[in-house]
């Protein structure tokens, strides 16, 4: 008996096979794939192209992108924002719509995030060889610049035979689909692949649905973590960004008000407790808050809940300095349980958690010790209220009273969003989460330019969520390009525009290195070469609206305050933009260290003087054995 078959093009069938993808976790299903972003050229526009044209926008939605790398960043927003569950593709030409992908692929797979990466590729054939883009490798005739893409990519295969397309179609959906594995896919796809036919069986375009684990933890495991709690006197849970992926947050609260045991976040944790829960201490490390970085430095027992443990949440190595500090890691990927020499949970978030609770059932920590993190968690409140308390409200706002404003109008499930520059240090200090997709920080790869077109993936997920896209001059001259497609989507998304003429956050880093602010200024040249003459009559503000932005300019705070409420009450992409006070300070500094090394010898006295500090600094790094 023959196999029923259905004759298509390889561009065409993976359309509809992607068309028929869904994901399932506690019962619900989500597309898993559910619209393909494309810039078209000789690499795809007949391919995949002609496929998304055929197949129509009920089978495959297309989105319209001005940038490679910002439509893997609207991806990827938007896969985060739903928890992982439904992600999006990604569709170019050859040559640099291919390598543009790159930035946005590392991003994905650093930060854990789903998103399907389909470049095209030079003739499989060699039939015309060299082609126009191609890149010629002299004893690798098989190497396309699509290769950049291994190493950012979780899984990577490019299509040289219509048949190979059917295993790697479902290898990709199943990475795509597991939280251990999850990142970057890529597809390389050569044009003339994608445009040829081939009889492929009906059994290919079939429903599948990818049900998305939630492992809970080995008894052995489990026991041994639950004795390590019991016998902690100054326990701290790191929450990570684990905690929102798994939808954690109510497990992780019942945990919390059982057992009184405090919690810290990272940047991609921050939000896993109401910041007014009296157990939340809010940021965690170089960019966190005193009364976490206290806690932490003399905790004897930390819980890690889904996080990573980069160098910004460990403080490079000098935060946990409590000799007898141990770890219990919980998370799904084994990789990151067994960081810093932990106990291991390697279980999903919320099963783990669940776990942990009911384990621990009728163990609370000491009283004293519960007043002391409270105590300094109402300190740090009264920190948070005086940076954004504006004196005067004709003044020009500071960056910290800046967001005091955001906060003052924001609703609980609103999204903030951002990615670099000096916000990031701000936000995770002093920002005041009020639901778990609030916050939404992309830390693991700092990449600038992620905010706007991220904002427009957070937006499509959640048409009816006010979203703020938060970005510096430095930041918005990077990549303002997808403000056209918010536009031309109808997308209301907030861009809050903050002009400090250069990269202010590398220029404070530099000053405190010895790098004395060079190369960070938007200036002219002054007569001995350097960028230090008038801030550049560069206006941000019209090319925003040039772009097909609203745009509400605030002088003030007061102007500041009106023109964030009447954004959030717009139907259409607005832009505020505001200048603002960078010389009083109202940041509060570090709470702890982050290694970036000086130069050893030097002849500029601010280099040797900050090598000297930085001697005192790393001489307290510990290595957790």
């Amino acid at each position: 008996m023959s196999t029923p078959t259905r004759r298509l093009t390889v561009a065409q069938a993976l359309v509809r096979f992607l068309s028929a993808q869904y994901s399932e976790r506690d019962g619900v299903r989500h597309r898993l794939i559910a619209g393909t972003w494309g810039i078209f050229g000789h690499g795809n526009v007949a391919g995949i192209g002609q496929a998304l044209l055929e197949a129509g926008e009920e089978t495959m939605p297309y989105h319209q992108g001005r940038n490679e790398q910002a439509m893997v960043h609207a991806a990827v927003g938007y896969a985060r924002h739903l928890d992982r569950l439904s992600a999006q593709a990604v569709t170019t030409s050859i040559g640099p719509g291919a390598t543009n992908l790159v930035t946005g692929a590392a991003l994905a797979t650093i930060n854990r995030l789903p998103v399907l990466l389909l470049p095209g590729d030079y003739f499989a054939t060699r039939a015309a060889d060299p082609l126009l883009q191609q890149l010629e490798h002299p004893v690798e005739a098989d190497l396309s610049v699509n290769d950049t893409l291994r190493p950012v990519s979780r899984y990577f295969d490019r299509i040289t035979r219509p048949e190979a397309l059917i295993p790697s179609a479902l290898n990709a959906m199943r990475v795509l689909a597991d939280p251990v594995e999850t990142g970057a896919v890529t597809l390389a796809l050569p044009q003339d692949v994608q445009a040829e036919a081939h009889d492929w069986p009906e059994e290919f375009f079939a429903e599948r649905v990818w049900h998305v684990r939630r492992p809970a933890p080995d008894p052995f495991e489990l026991a041994g973590a639950v004795a390590a709690i019991r016998a902690a006197g100054r326990p701290l849970i790191v929450a990570g960004g684990g905690v929102h992926h798994s939808r954690a947050e109510e497990a992780l609260k019942t945990l919390v008000d059982a057992t009184g045991i405090p919690v810290a976040s990272t940047q991609a944790g921050k939000g896993s407790l109401r910041h007014d829960h009296p157990a939340d201490l809010g940021g965690i490390g170089h960019t966190g808050t005193a009364v976490s970085d206290d806690l932490a430095r003399t905790a004897d027992l930390v819980i890690g809940v889904g996080t990573r443990y980069t160098d910004f949440t460990t403080a490079s190595g000098t935060l946990f300095q409590n000799p007898d500090v141990r770890f219990v890691n919980l998370n799904i990927t084994a990789f990151d349980a067994h960081k810093l020499a932990a106990r291991t949970l390697v279980a999903d978030a919320r099963a783990g958690l669940e776990a942990l609770a009911d384990a621990l059932e009728g163990h609370r920590v000491d009283p004293g010790y519960e007043a002391e993190y409270r105590t300094g968690k109402r300190r740090w409140g009264q920190v948070v209220e005086a940076a954004y308390r504006a004196a005067d409200e004709t003044a020009v706002p500071t960056q910290t009273q800046l967001l005091g404003a955001l906060d003052a109008i924001v609703g609980d499930d609103d999204v903030v969003i951002n990615a670099a520059g000096s916000l990031p240090g701000d936000l995770h200090k002093l920002w005041r989460a009020r639901g778990p997709r609030q916050y939404h920080l992309e830390y693991g790869y700092s990449c600038m330019g992620y905010e706007i077109p991220a904002g427009i993936g957070v937006q499509q997920a959640a048409p009816d969520t006010p979203v703020w896209s938060l970005v510096g001059d430095g930041t918005y001259l990077m990549m303002p390009t997808e403000i056209v497609t918010a536009v031309q989507e109808r997308l209301p998304v907030n861009v809050v525009l903050i002009q400090n003429h250069g990269y202010a956050s590398i220029g404070g880093l530099s000053e405190s290195v010895g790098g004395e602010r060079f190369g960070t200024a938007y200036r002219y040249r002054a007569a001995d070469g350097t960028f230090s003459g008038a801030p550049l009559p560069v206006d941000l503000a019209a090319n925003a609206a040039s772009l097909g932005m609203d745009v509400l300019r605030a002088k003030t705070v007061r102007e500041l305050r009106e023109a964030l409420a009447t954004a959030r009450a717009s139907d259409r992409p607005t832009c505020v933009y505001v200048e603002t006070d960078t010389a009083t300070p109202t940041a509060p500094p570090a709470e702890a260290w982050w290694d970036v090394p000086v130069a050893e010898v030097a002849s500029r006295e601010a280099a040797t003087t900050a090598r000297s500090a930085y001697d005192r600094q790393v001489a307290d790094r510990r290595r957790h054995l």
